[in-house]
């Protein structure tokens, strides 16, 4: 494959001032190819908008959510054949590319990772260290340069609707040690890290998608909880910090984080000596966009001492108000500069060798082949989900057919997970390891699937083994309910125990909700079927938070797994551990 030399970039002083302030802005886009495909048209343009900003305005990055790998890795590849300066090309895939991209390896949320580290912290360092190199390989295959993570928040709230699992945890130690390591095993690799949210959402019970929190505590508890992991992340040499939508009485006792001068430029650049990128959060989120005018925010932001403006409602209008300001002598051309300067540092790292989407062909499907969901990028995935799986009150036992021995000597995660291969090709056939015509009789009736909204699950689906394993056991009946199911909780309680229940619950932080969990309708589920004799196991997916509520109403009889992950990797180690199965 004939790749071209590696991107110059151009002498920053003679770029006029737009063009200075556009190097600035970073757009959200679309990872799907078509305008047709697009989902947040508020949000996402269509591709003739994207390249006139990129062509003609000259913006200095782009944030992609949404597609699979192989369509990414042609829109990175398109995006920076139109860049006159290369872009920056971020994402928010702090649990793996395949959070955000199908194809890719996706992890476990950051949490699984602390909850590990309570048992066996160098085992959790190690694989922290391995996530980060993961994510930040495939991130590289596929055009990106910017990965928009580690999350260094301190979550002790645990009505946390936007950081909640995504945290490392609750101990401030702890979270910088995991974050230090991630970001290690990030710079293995020419990617750009970012620690979020300066200066700590941890402790918030707002979504600042929605509106804006505040956090009453004062500068000695800040010092001792919420600032230590970012002191760690700075030290471990992450690129970039990024702001967070929220307000601080006790740092500025009028403007939130992204918009104060004293915690961006005083506390994070001077106090903490921080030298690379301060990154707002994205600016069309509620807690900035419902309180400051769409070009304002901008312009408040550089004054804080931004150096790149995420998402601004109106990227043109936010280049020309933040031009205005500097015109009008509200903020100096040297401020300016000064970002540029610390951004063009950070694109010679990510640029400093031939790149392969600055080829002229794209990488084909075996480079991406080559490169995505490697054995090794699973096994890390694999071992974090082990490590971190609860539960506890035994298992629950399916006569086995005379095919299926018994192999007492390998671990039930090792026995689900050694021949699981592709998920995407598990067929029901092939989800047990006896004939598909003779499924295993199971005195379990009911398989109930609780969701928060059951369209939006993308880690649901005819063959995932949450799905499709059950039936192969011969649990004939499916039943998913989510928020908008009307449920006669009366109606299911006054049932004989005719329908043993397995009971499986997928529950994590929601932004844009506004709930951090299902907390009230997976409650109501349990006490119905618990009553009613119906339940006979449950597994619960994401929310450690929600099964502290649940352990005392499972009793010492019902057996229960708890998985941090709720993707098929982690529905096939929680189903191999409940049911004590032999899964390929």
């Amino acid at each position: 494959m004939t790749v071209s030399a590696p991107f110059p970039l151009p002498d920053l002083d003679r770029l006029t001032l737009r063009q200075q302030i556009a190097q600035m802005v970073v757009v959200r886009a679309s990872g799907f190819l078509f305008d047709a495909q697009i989902r947040y048209p508020a949000w996402e343009p269509i591709a003739s908008v994207l390249e006139s900003w990129i062509q003609e305005l000259g913006v200095g990055g782009v944030i992609l959510l949404g597609g699979g790998a192989a369509e990414v890795a042609l829109r990175t590849h398109e995006f920076q054949r139109w860049a006159p300066v290369p872009l920056l090309i971020a994402a928010d895939i702090e649990e793996g590319v395949g959070q955000r991209f199908g194809g890719a390896t996706q992890g476990p949320p950051l949490m699984a990772l602390g909850a590990l580290a309570q048992q066996d912290l160098p085992q959790a360092l190690t694989l922290a260290h391995n996530l980060g190199a993961m994510t930040a390989a495939e991130a590289q295959a596929i055009g990106l340069n910017w990965l928009l993570g580690p999350v260094v928040d301190v979550n002790n709230n645990p009505a946390n609707p936007v950081i909640n699992v995504r945290s490392f945890g609750d101990d401030p130690q702890l979270v910088g040690q995991l974050a230090a390591a991630f970001i290690a095993g990030a710079h293995q690799f020419p990617i750009l890290t970012a620690a979020k949210h300066f200066p700590g959402h941890g402790d918030t019970a707002i979504d600042s998608h929605l509106s804006l929190p505040v956090i009453p505590h004062d500068r000695p508890r800040l010092n001792a909880i919420e600032l230590p992991p970012f002191g760690a992340a700075i030290e471990a040499g992450v690129d970039a910090v990024m702001s967070a939508h929220l307000q601080i009485p006790a740092l500025d006792a009028q403007l939130p984080a992204t918009l104060s001068r004293s915690i961006l430029t005083q506390l994070l650049r001077q106090d903490l000596g921080f030298g690379g990128l301060i990154v707002t959060d994205a600016l069309v989120m509620g807690a900035i966009a419902r309180h400051y005018g769409a070009n304002e925010a901008p312009v408040m932001a550089v004054e804080a001492g931004a150096d790149i403006l995420l998402m601004p409602v109106d990227p043109p209008g936010a280049i020309e108000a933040v031009a205005q300001a500097v015109e009008a002598g509200r903020i100096s051309p040297e401020r300016i500069r000064e970002s540029v300067a610390r951004i063009w540092q950070a694109k010679g790292k990510v640029f400093q060798a031939a790149d392969r989407q600055a080829a002229d062909v794209p990488p084909s499907a075996i480079d991406l082949r080559g490169q995505l969901g490697q054995p090794q990028h699973q096994a890390t995935v694999t071992a974090i989900l082990e490590g971190s799986l609860g539960g506890g009150n035994g298992v629950l036992a399916l006569p086995r057919s005379p095919e299926t021995p018994e192999t007492p000597d390998r671990t039930l995660a090792q026995e689900a997970l050694e021949n699981l291969g592709t998920l995407a090709e598990l067929t029901p056939e092939a989800a047990i390891d006896s004939p598909a015509d003779t499924p295993t009789q199971c005195p379990i009736a009911r398989n109930l699937i609780v969701v928060d909204d059951a369209i939006a699950s993308d880690f649901l689906g005819q063959f995932v083994p949450a799905i499709a394993w059950p039936r192969q056991w011969g649990i004939g009946q499916l039943q998913i309910v989510d928020s908008y199911s009307p449920v006669d909780f009366e109606a299911i309680g006054s049932l004989a125990a005719q329908q043993p229940t397995l009971l499986q619950i997928f529950a994590r932080g929601n932004p844009f909700r506004g709930s951090a969990n299902l907390t009230q309708g997976a409650i109501a589920w349990l006490k119905a079927l618990q009553e009613s004799h119906q339940l006979a196991g449950v597994i619960l997916y994401g929310s450690p938070y929600l099964l502290e509520t649940m352990r005392p109403l499972l009793g010492s009889k019902i057996p229960y797994r708890f998985s941090y992950g709720q993707m098929p990797r982690a529905q096939a180690i929680a189903l191999g551990s409940l049911f004590n199965q032999v899964m390929p």
